[in-house]
């Protein structure tokens, strides 16, 4: 058997074009999706990139690993301790050593373990590549790897490559020959500007004034990515520059697909395409980062094309990325690991329906404390530290009739918020009566200085926000943090 697993960095499901864009983006992974299962309520657990990748090879929660951070304690997975064996339970029941169990020799093209100094991230593969970038690069220099290993190794029998792009990520860096496939279209459906005036007020990083997390800096070796943008018509800049990332991926995706067609392996080879986490571009006055326990930053695409599974057929139950490992086994006949907290949805591959969740929760602690609920159409978001965007501690947004998260309607249904907070109450509880450790680490972020992106930013903030004729921010902030 063999299988290739896209992942692509960055990506939200809502900006392609099998999840219904009104932009060209993903004609190549499209393609795949009228091939196979199309998931359309598909979520990380922990955002955003750490975290959302240990929680999908360990197929647990953040909460029992103690990844749910960019810096400090949660960053680095817990020690096992006295019950480590030999070798690391957990990463000999990753998702990566469930294909090495079943006998598929295992490859992957990826800069994420030297990235965040996830070295576990490795774990399970005969072959590892590295182009150096440290998840700056852009896709032109994977693309020769990948076509290179094909050429070695893509006639051969049982085989599983994961092949990892970051071009959707920020700054966006699609080369600058690859042009701008959507410099005449229209840009956004839903940011007008009125709601861009309304975004031009907003407190916190990221925002029109500081795309760059807490200033306006540029880089020139990325024009696409501009450092604010003050002007209505600039943020097709923004927008273009996204979607240009994720057609370039897609594209390179593309030629992948060819160099298989040519091999004559692409008609019997099971597809895994998929991301970390998305984007949010405007929710929240929020643009070009991934930093909220949102609709827009956890819910990620899903598309397996995988034998016997139905052609064109989609998903609509709740799914985390966690599941994927139990999946794999079940798929595969190997043996399930005990700690694992997912569910398999193998019967929708095999034509059936099961293993969706009636309910999920999402947490955030790299640039927000942030725990979610998300039910029926409902998202609920707990706030505990607010990354200096002063989000009130309680929101509630109905995603079916508003997915841009524009207007929090906590007050009127206080009961759907009573339903969200207990929901995560009560996933917290099981979570620690499961757990090795008696400590939550939302409260380990909360007493390290924070969220990490916003350790010792205050002040400079601050100043720039008074620079910038937001002195109501300013005062809010130094109220709420002095």
């Amino acid at each position: 058997m063999r299988i290739l697993m896209v992942d692509i960095d960055t990506l939200r499901p809502d900006h392609m074009g099998c999840y219904g864009y009104f932009r060209d983006t993903t004609p190549n992974i499209d393609s795949v999706a009228a091939e196979g299962v199309r998931f359309d309520q598909y979520y990380c657990p922990d955002a955003p990139c750490l975290p959302s990748r240990s929680a999908l090879l360990s197929g647990r929660f953040g909460i029992k690993t103690g990844v749910v951070g960019h810096g400090g304690t949660t960053a680095d997975k817990r020690i096992i301790g006295r019950d480590r064996e030999f070798c690391s339970q957990d990463d000999e029941n990753n998702l990566f050593n469930i294909f090495r169990k079943k006998g598929l020799y295992t490859a992957s093209i990826s800069t994420f373990a030297e990235r965040h100094s996830a070295w576990w991230f490795n774990a399970g593969f005969h072959e590892m590549h590295n182009v150096g970038g440290g998840g700056m690069e852009s896709g032109e220099t994977v693309l020769p790897v990948a076509l290179d290993w094909l050429d070695r190794k893509g006639a051969d029998d049982n085989w599983f490559l994961h092949l990892h792009l970051w071009d959707p990520h920020t700054p966006y860096r699609a080369p600058a020959d690859f042009g701008n496939p959507f410099e005449d279209k229209p840009f956004t459906d839903w940011v007008d500007e009125i709601v861009f005036k309304q975004h031009l007020k907003k407190t916190g990083p990221h925002g029109l004034w500081e795309l760059r997390m807490f200033d306006d800096a540029e880089n020139a070796a990325y024009p696409r990515m501009p450092g604010k943008v003050t002007e209505y018509a600039g943020l097709r800049r923004v927008f273009d520059g996204y979607d240009t990332g994720i057609r370039y991926a897609d594209s390179l995706v593309g030629r992948v697909f060819d160099r298989m067609r040519q091999l004559g392996i692409f008609d019997d080879c099971a597809i895994i395409i998929t991301s970390d986490h998305g984007e949010t571009m405007g929710e929240f006055g929020i643009y070009c980062e991934h930093g909220v326990a949102d609709e827009a930053t956890c819910h990620i695409p899903m598309i397996i094309k995988w034998p016997g599974a139905g052609a064109g057929q989609t998903d609509a139950q709740f799914h985390y990325n966690l599941d994927l490992a139990p999946t794999m086994a079940d798929l595969l006949d190997i043996r399930a690991y005990e700690k694992w907290d997912g569910k398999s949805y193998a019967q929708t591959l095999r034509g059936g329906k099961g293993g969706g969740w009636d309910s999920l929760v999402l947490s955030q602690m790299a640039h927000v404390c942030q725990r979610s609920a998300r039910f029926e159409n409902w998202l609920y978001i707990r706030t505990y530290h607010d990354g200096f965007h002063l989000f009130d501690k309680e929101m509630l947004f109905n995603i079916a009739e508003d997915p841009h998260e524009q207007h929090d309607v906590k007050e009127r249904y206080p009961e759907v918020c009573a339903r969200g907070a207990k929901i995560i109450l009560d996933w917290h509880d099981e979570q620690m009566l499961g757990s090795e450790s008696q400590v939550d680490p939302l409260w380990t972020v909360v007493h390290e200085n924070g969220p990490y992106h916003t350790w010792g930013m205050l002040d400079a903030y601050l100043e720039r926000l008074e620079a910038t004729g937001r002195h109501d921010g300013a005062q809010s902030l130094r109220k709420k943090y002095r």
